[in-house]
């Protein structure tokens, strides 16, 4: 993973070059906890590194490695020109076929700072922070989230403009939406350029019920906010990196 060098000064001043290396950054890691977290590679495929004043787990495979750093180089570009809506990680159990997770990432973005090229002005250690919170959520969401009891895979989606330039090697897609769903939202980061929100929707089974279905919502919900207590349809714009 690329460091993290976003304060260009002693003022703290953010520019469009230092936020878009800031979230980029932030979705490779987050990336790899959800993979990691939701078993989807094995554990021993995993790496310990110090990032955010946290212990994170990146991969070690390298066809995994190159596959991501390809994906989140194309997503800096368009986040460098305004472009992103939203990153979303859709897992998929292979014998079912069914989506089962979608993490899900909007992104709004300044759009007179992509224009003017200028900055904003917020501390880097606020930023730490919000993203602390952030990967502290993911860690201890998926302890809620129902076991995977099947072998899955996962996609990347990004929800770009509709005039947006995609390469080739990027498919169109739909959206991979979960028929039956309960929808967690998590907390957000922003460096005043781009604003991070953060979501998990995951599948219901169909003999859960209301008040069941209700209770680990609210499990969740109580994990994704006190955090304190734990130490593509083109026409939408829609693309797939597979």
């Amino acid at each position: 993973m690329a460091a993290a060098g976003t304060a260009t000064d002693t003022k703290n001043i953010i520019t469009l070059k230092g936020s878009v290396e800031i979230v980029t950054e932030f979705f490779g890691f987050s990336i790899n906890s959800i993979l990691y977290q939701r078993g989807i590679y094995p554990p021993e495929s995993f790496s310990a590194v110090s990032q955010y004043g946290l212990s994170m787990l990146v991969t070690t495979d390298d066809g995994l490695k190159g596959y991501l750093s390809q994906v989140l180089g194309q997503l800096s570009s368009w986040l460098s020109r305004g472009e992103v809506q939203k990153l979303v990680v859709v897992i998929t159990g292979v014998d079912s076929g069914d989506v089962l997770e979608r993490w899900v990432f909007n992104v709004e973005t300044d759009k007179s700072i992509t224009a003017s090229g200028g900055g904003v002005e917020k501390s880097a250690k606020e930023i730490q922070k919000e993203i602390q919170a952030i990967i502290r959520q993911i860690t201890a969401s998926v302890s809620f989230l129902p076991l995977l009891d099947e072998p899955c895979t996962f996609d990347l989606l990004v929800y770009t403009d509709a005039d947006t330039d995609v390469p080739r090697s990027w498919e169109e897609s739909d959206p991979q939406y979960i028929s039956n769903s309960t929808e967690v939202r998590l907390r957000s980061f922003t460096t005043k350029v781009h604003k991070v929100d953060a979501m998990v929707a995951y599948k219901t089974g169909d003999d859960d019920d209301d008040e069941a279905r209700g209770a680990r919502a609210a499990a969740l919900v109580a994990v994704a906010w006190g955090v304190g207590a734990v130490v593509g349809a083109r026409s939408s714009g829609l693309a797939c990196m597979r």
